[in-house]
């Protein structure tokens, strides 16, 4: 398979290496034995699809590295804001060995029989309980929404079954939620920002809140990194044994939890991810977007 279009983003532009010289695209400096891979706008592009390409054109390119993947004796591992339920079929779909759901919350092996639920700074006087229980019975939910009118609502259909986190779409500044929420007691969430989806008739947000973003209102502590360090250990891992691959700027959590974190050009795209990327050490951009560049990550790391 050709390797091509791969750089470290704030390493040497692409086509180059360390000392100038012509690169190949592979990652001598992770000896990868596990991939943590996002889903959606990575691994799979538009609508879902493991099979076209960003511009919607048929490919089997992303196949193609999941095959030698897997031939290559190297474990693969879904991590998504997708639920556990979601999660433990794609993995069957994909031939994942385990899966990271509600972008962090929930650790899933043993075909999804076994579970392990981080629920980060949730108080303790709600132990025990799920993280989106105590915030419908608090009325956090209701009260953000309420405060953002037409700006912000429920990710409909899919946050129905969410344990750990709110999902909700919309136009707003996660920062400024946070200081929201901190300012009413709540300071134990945060918002999480999991990047833009296309706008569809079902959504009711004003027209300057289009396209939306999706996001995630958890308790703080609840990340994508955390768990993955979590499951290395279980394991018996190390981050220097790790590869991630994402598009959206929660991945960019993974960085410190691996040894190499790739992000997707189409996320790299993405307004503001530049300087955010220019602060992680062991990012790297792939030249294409969504699955043909998560390819050719996986490519790279073989």
């Amino acid at each position: 398979m050709e390797r091509k279009g791969l750089y470290p983003a704030q390493v040497r532009p692409a086509g180059t290496g360390q000392d100038g010289l012509p690169w190949t695209g592979q990652d001598g400096g992770v000896a990868t034995r596990i991939v943590y891979t996002d889903l959606d706008g990575t691994m799979v592009g538009p609508r879902g699809s493991f099979w076209h390409t960003a511009d919607r054109r048929l490919t089997p390119t992303p196949a193609e590295a999941l095959l030698e993947l897997h031939r290559a004796g190297v474990a693969l591992a879904l991590v998504s804001g997708r639920t556990h339920a979601q999660l433990t079929e794609a993995a069957r779909i994909f031939a994942a060995d385990g899966a990271i759901a509600e972008l962090g919350s929930m650790v899933s092996w043993a075909g999804g029989r076994e579970t392990h639920l981080l629920t980060g700074a949730l108080p303790a006087e709600f132990a025990g309980r799920t993280p989106i229980s105590v915030m419908t019975e608090l009325g956090v939910i209701e009260q953000l929404v309420a405060a953002h009118p037409g700006r912000l609502e429920w990710h409909e259909p899919w946050h129905t079954t969410h344990s750990a986190d709110a999902l909700l779409r919309g136009r707003v500044d996660a920062a400024a939620v946070d200081v929201w929420l901190a300012e009413r007691g709540w300071g134990w969430l945060t918002m999480n920002d999991n990047g833009a989806v296309p706008a569809s008739r079902r959504m009711t947000l004003d027209d300057d809140a289009l396209p939306p973003h999706v996001y995630h209102l958890m308790p703080r502590g609840i990340s994508k990194g955390a768990a993955i360090t979590w499951d290395l250990a279980r394991r018996g891992l190390t981050a220097a044994d790790a590869v991630a691959v994402g598009d959206s700027v929660s991945d960019l959590e993974m960085a410190p939890a691996v040894g190499r974190l790739w992000v997707t050009a189409n996320g790299a795209a993405v307004e503001g991810m530049g300087e955010l990327l220019s602060a992680v050490p062991n990012v790297a951009v792939t030249e294409a977007p969504m699955g043909e560049g998560w390819a050719q990550a996986i490519t790279a790391s073989l």
